[in-house]
């Protein structure tokens, strides 16, 4: 008998073909998700940033294209006494708040960092200098001081301590004197929660042994937290430092810079010029005058802070 030759042929297997997921790659999610960051910086600070570089190298002024004129306007800012005078205002300015904020603030987060009734509320309640705008509050204190109607002035008649109205606002001293406490009240708070966050990081346990040995208060202190929360003061100070060398709102709604120049600062210095007189590549040129003075105090800051994190 014949048996006929079986032919099978085999079965193809499909395989899918894989599809394209490019958000399983960690590299491009990382992309991804810095994406938006990334614009808005590049929108918002370098972008500016760089614009402000062009200007300051040109005589532009409002509504006239400038020409390249190198580095004349910042020859010209080495002999302007006003700027002289800027450079000094806007170092003490910031060095005189940044002193008086740590220490109060340091003052407050002790005080908060203790146990008492309604100490929830109290927190919150430190922080309505800060929470504030700046400019409302900025306004109430304006008024606070003035000559005529000022309530400092009424209280200080009241005790004795004076005989007639002081100009606080109106003499150049005085009216230094009026933006940096107006700039001590609304920064103090920021000091005092966020040393308060750097002492709840500090084990009790720690003053308890060291109050056991016989330790005074002000020894456990100075031993023991003030060591621990050394590195979160520095980080602190190098955001408070930022932001008061590059203040604006404060001094210019108090005083706009005056009298005669007595309080300006680089960020209404350059306000002044760029906006005020149209004078923009000038303006532009103090702006940046500001920038490596900053970083240095930044870097210097940095470095402290990063030897203190060694130690």
């Amino acid at each position: 008998m014949a048996v006929a030759a079986s032919t099978s042929t085999p079965q193809r297997v499909i395989v899918p073909k894989a599809k394209w997921r490019p958000l399983e790659n960690e590299r491009n999610l990382a992309w991804l998700l810095l994406l938006p960051t990334m614009v808005l910086l590049g929108l918002f600070i370098a972008y500016p940033f760089m614009r402000g570089l062009l200007l300051s190298v040109t005589d532009t002024r409002v509504g006239v294209p400038g020409e390249f004129v190198g580095l004349d306007n910042f020859r010209r800012l080495a002999s302007d006494p006003i700027f002289h005078a800027v450079v000094w205002n806007t170092c003490w300015y910031t060095f005189v708040t940044t002193i008086f904020k740590l220490g109060l603030g340091l003052w407050l987060a002790l005080l908060l960092n203790r146990s008492f009734r309604f100490k929830a509320f109290t927190r919150a309640f430190i922080l309505l200098p800060f929470i504030i705008p700046t400019v409302l509050s900025t306004f109430a204190w304006k008024w606070m001081f003035d000559p005529t109607f000022s309530v400092l002035n009424w209280m200080l008649y009241q005790t004795g301590l004076i005989r007639g109205a002081i100009n606080w606002l109106g003499d150049g001293d005085l009216a230094m004197l009026s933006i940096i406490i107006v700039n001590i009240w609304r920064g103090v708070p920021f000091f005092a929660i966020s040393l308060l966050a750097g002492l709840q990081t500090i084990s009790p346990d720690l003053n308890e042994a060291a109050a056991i040995d016989g330790a005074r208060p002000w020894q456990r202190f100075w031993y023991i937290t003030w060591p621990l929360l050394l590195p979160v003061t520095m980080v602190v100070m190098l955001f408070s430092v930022i932001q008061t060398f590059a203040d604006f709102q404060i001094v210019y709604v108090m005083t706009g810079g005056g009298p005669a120049n007595a309080t300006h600062l680089f960020a209404t210095y350059a306000y002044q010029l760029g906006v005020g007189t149209g004078l923009l590549s000038q303006g532009a040129a103090v702006s940046l005058a500001m920038f490596p003075i900053l970083l240095l105090i930044v870097i210097i800051q940095l470095l402290y802070i990063r030897r203190v994190e060694v130690r």
